[in-house]
């Protein structure tokens, strides 16, 4: 964003909404103000006044956007022009007279820069299969042909009869596995077969056979049967529609039809694999990414997991759960997505605004519900602040923590009646924000879903959110960063902003806090868990056998309790503030155990002389004779080779094992015993 003074057009559209001037002045105090009745038609001059004299200018008008842009570009101007929408989000409202500090917060919060985010390109060549079952598959493949390339493949066809010219190759087969995305397929097809050319009244198919391999760049699925992708109507390249719905398979056409060339798909998340807490050693850790992925772009590899770029469909489920930060979210960044709600709140509260309640949802559901309110209903209350995400699910811990720092009133979600994607990480970071808000003075309920596709509706719930208790003293910290770090900065900010705060909050399961128990007579000091901790929220000391914590980093994946030989580590989900600001804490801590030769410490002095105790005189090779080899176990490694070697210690003099018994031996016993050795 640019650091010029900034110039506002409000415009109340031909006086179909109030403009509270001295509020916006208020909510935006370094502004230059400027105001209009028709500015899209007769005044569109201030515009072009204002582009001339401004290098950073905010309208407030998303509909007639492009008409203003035009001008700007006819202007050659080089500065910067953002719109904002204050009409069907405020002005346009039963309770438009208070919606000034709303207002003023959705301007200034429109100016909050949003980073820009990288691309992955998929290429088609177009080279498409149809998948189907009849006449239906037949006439998709045949209209498709003048624009793709079109193999059809027909799943257990009944009586079809032969075209008349084989213009489109037409095969039988079963698409057994199928992978890929735009560009990129690959089918695994069983019961292959190409029709005999003598089909005479109906396609008889050859000899088929199983494991047939087929590329191609687009997948089209009429087959009525079930999809062949995890979410496949989010699956890129990947089109089906019911056999029996022609609107549906004229539109598929039409899709289908314009998948030839290069297309930019979003990089939707970022994964840094370094931070990744899935697997140490083989031992399964954090697998809550894995389980919320609809489209299976998630899948383990080794230590880490991998994301598909190509197949990611942009939930951000992951990033929302993700308690080590190694997957974010990028559009935007959850920082500058915070620094907007930042805006947002402290510049409603400065123009006057008490009580907000932020309402997160999307573009594709959420925008067309609020213009329907707007247009045929009461329109949002006064004190509800809309914020457009991507995608609802993309939303963490953070954003509700750092809401509610701010001085929210409350948040609610706007999502689907019918949800595209699982809500349940959505909802589980809003029980851990609930959590929070009831432990720490914000009262009950204070963040919440509200799923309908009804505008109604959507007035009716929120009208029913009753003010909660705000800050008395809201944050006003910059969100700076991403995963961890700015996650552990929103709870503790929104501590410190808290009505009332306590030291200690017990957390739902699988909360992306606590603390871990160690039952320290069982422990042996082998550190396992400290190899295995990714975070390195568990640590050692090289001076002597030291087992740390350290609470603000645990992620509660589970690896130490995993890899722990003698099962002695067992996972508390909570936030202790205290513990967070103590530092590392020692959990277990013994002297080490010199070796008897060169004095060298190694080991722990309880283990070396447990062993020994177990040992001696106990074990053939440490009774007898070599009664004094036990003095080899409280040496170091370097000794220990030494005196075996020196000492030619010879492995072969262990007491000579028993015969195998076979089943002979036990028949010739029960003979000798004078048993039946059939019975």
């Amino acid at each position: 964003m640019t650091d010029a003074a900034r110039t506002l057009i409000v415009c109340s559209c031909e006086d179909t909404m109030p403009l509270d001037m001295p509020a916006l002045a208020k909510g935006c105090p370094s502004a230059d103000i400027r105001s209009a009745r028709h500015l899209c038609r007769t005044q569109t001059d201030l515009v072009t006044k204002l582009l001339g004299e401004s290098q950073a200018i905010t309208i407030a008008c998303t509909q007639e956007a492009p008409l203003f842009e035009e001008m700007a570009a006819d202007f050659d101007y080089a500065g910067e022009l953002i719109f904002a929408n204050i009409r069907e989000t405020g002005g346009w409202s039963k309770q438009a007279n208070a919606a000034g500090p709303k207002m003023a917060a959705l301007l200034a919060a429109a100016a909050e820069p949003m980073p820009a985010m990288g691309f992955t390109t998929l290429t088609s060549k177009g080279v498409a299969l149809v998948y189907g079952r009849d006449e239906t598959a037949i006439s998709v493949g045949q209209r498709l042909a003048e624009h793709l390339d079109v193999t059809i493949l027909l799943n257990r066809p009944g009586e079809i009869a032969p075209p008349r010219v084989m213009a489109v190759p037409v095969l039988k087969g079963t698409i057994g596995a199928a992978t890929g995305w735009l560009g990129a397929f690959e089918l695994t097809v069983n019961d292959y077969a190409a029709p005999l050319p003598s089909s005479r009244a109906k396609l008889v198919f050859g000899e088929p056979r199983n494991g047939a391999v087929s590329q191609c760049d687009i997948v089209i699925d009429v087959s009525g049967g079930t999809p062949l992708f995890p979410a496949g109507d989010l699956r890129a390249g990947y089109l089906r529609a019911d056999p029996r719905d022609p609107a549906a398979i004229e539109k598929l056409i039409s899709d289908a039809s314009h998948l030839v060339g290069e297309f930019d798909k979003p990089r939707y998340v970022r994964l840094n694999e370094d931070l990744c807490a899935h697997s140490r050693s083989k031992k399964t850790g954090c697998t809550r990414c894995l389980e919320l992925c609809p489209t299976g772009a998630i899948t383990p590899n080794g230590d880490h997991v991998a994301i598909s770029a190509e197949i990611c469909a942009g939930c951000g489920a992951c990033a929302a759960v993700c308690p080590t930060g190694a997957v974010t979210y990028a559009l935007p960044p959850t920082d500058a997505l915070l620094r907007r709600l930042r805006t947002l709140l402290t510049t409603y509260a400065q123009a006057g605004g008490r009580d907000a309640v932020v309402l997160l949802h999307d573009a594709e559901h959420g925008e067309p519900l609020i213009d329907a309110l707007a247009r045929f209903g009461e329109g949002l209350p006064a004190r509800v602040l809309p914020l457009r995400v991507n995608e609802i699910t993309q939303l963490g811990l953070e954003t509700y923590a750092a809401a509610l720092a701010f001085g929210a009133s409350a948040i609610r979600v706007l999502g689907r009646a019918k949800p595209k994607h699982d809500l349940s990480g959505l909802t589980r970071n809003l029980d851990y924000a609930n959590t929070l808000g009831r432990a720490l003075g914000f009262g009950e309920g204070r963040a919440g879903v509200i799923e309908t596709d009804d505008p109604d509706q959507l007035s009716l719930a929120l009208s029913q959110i009753a003010p909660g208790q705000s800050s008395a003293s809201p944050a006003r910290f910059r969100p700076m960063g991403e995963g961890r770090p700015l996650l552990r900065q929103a709870v503790s900010e929104l501590h410190a902003a808290a009505p009332t705060p306590v030291p200690a909050i017990a957390m739902p399961e699988r909360a992306p806090f606590g603390t871990i128990h160690v039952e320290t007579e069982g422990c042996t000091l082998c550190l396992a868990c400290v190899s295995a901790c990714p975070v390195q929220a568990l640590s050692d000391n090289p001076e002597r056998p030291t087992l740390a914590f350290q609470e603000d980093l645990c992620v509660q994946c589970g690896l130490c309790a995993a890899t722990c030989p003698e099962k002695v580590i067992t996972l508390e989900p909570r936030i202790d503030f205290d513990a967070w600001k103590g530092g590392r804490r020692v959990l277990k801590q013994e002297e080490p155990f010199h070796c008897i030769n060169c004095a060298k410490p190694f080991g722990v002095r309880s283990t070396i002389e447990k062993i020994a105790a177990r040992l001696e005189g106990k074990h053939w090779m440490f009774s007898g004779s070599a009664a004094q080899r036990i003095s080899v176990i409280r040496m170091c490694e370097d000794c220990r080779v030494e005196v075996v070697v020196n000492e030619s210690f010879d492995p072969h003099l262990s007491p000579q094992r028993p015969p195998v018994r076979t089943t002979e031996d036990y028949l010739r016993e029960r003979a000798e015993r004078g048993e039946d050795p059939l019975q």
